[in-house]
């Protein structure tokens, strides 16, 4: 099964266990699939943690504190300001300062992020679905079980900081 993954690296020997094959091929596909999202985003002027912010907003439908957006992230960022800094200088996002409590920023989706939203969900959808082609439903399913069992015995991301 590894060796198509074996040959695509020209590693000259075979894997060390199927253990490392599985992350090595799970590596190579996240590698693979960050390129072909970062392109999309791109034509967008977005980065993948700038859309992955819009989409919380969105997903949300009120305001956030920043710190609550950043646990949600897919990747961790090193720093939530600076992202969200980029979104309002657009105007996609607006900050607003909690009243109970002045070091807490809630952030809302503007109405520019929700259409530039709006145009990347058709695109975003196509990728989604081209990137899953090789695969049908029921082994997409099977891939995001399986996916869910490998992270479930790790510490959540806010656990390791």
């Amino acid at each position: 099964m590894a060796q198509k993954l074996e040959q695509e690296l020209k590693k000259k020997k075979i894997f060390d266990s199927v253990q490392q094959a599985a992350v090595v091929g799970l590596l190579r596909t996240n590698d693979l699939f960050q390129y072909r999202f970062a392109q999309l985003f791109r034509e967008y002027g977005l980065t993948q943690p700038q859309y992955n912010v819009l989409r919380i907003l969105r997903g949300e439908g009120k305001p956030l504190p920043c710190l609550e957006i950043a646990s949600r992230l897919i990747t961790m960022v090193p720093a939530i300001t600076s992202l969200i800094d980029k979104l309002e200088k657009r105007e996609l996002v607006e900050r607003k300062r909690c009243s109970k409590d002045r070091r807490v920023w809630y952030v809302s989706l503007r109405p520019e992020g929700g259409k530039l939203l709006k145009k990347m969900d058709k695109p975003v959808a196509e990728l989604h679905a081209e990137l899953c082609r090789g695969l049908t439903a029921k082994e997409c399913r099977q891939l995001a079980e399986l996916m869910e069992k490998a992270r479930s015995v790790h510490p959540a991301k806010a656990e390791l900081e």
